[in-house]
């Protein structure tokens, strides 16, 4: 797989990732701030590592197979293998300007 491809199966991921919500703050996930790494392998499996804004969210588990089944349905993903992650700690400053306006702290 080039170079090229694989950024473009990564641009995807980001646009799926961008659907997937937690039901409690009207921000999608990657806007939070909540993907910290997306790896795509050069056989199409793909490393995704995510973090929560608390650990103990009531919707993770909800939330954890969303970011699966939605990564491993992008074309030219073979698997994915997501791992939560708390290091480094999220915190208010990872999230886009987008999402801070949305969520009122601009």
């Amino acid at each position: 797989m080039t170079q090229q491809e694989k950024t473009q199966i990564e641009e995807r991921i980001v646009d799926v990732l961008k659907t997937v919500y937690d039901p409690e703050i009207p921000v999608n996930i990657y806007d939070l701030g909540l993907i910290y790494k997306v790896d795509v392998r050069d056989d199409g499996d793909v490393d995704l590592d995510m973090t929560f804004t608390a650990p103990s969210c009531p919707a993770a588990d909800f939330i954890l197979e969303d970011v699966r089944q939605k990564v491993d349905s992008v074309e030219g993903v073979r698997s994915a293998n997501v791992n939560l992650v708390f290091e480094p700690t999220w915190d208010q400053s990872m999230m886009t300007e987008e999402a801070r306006v949305e969520l009122g702290f601009e």
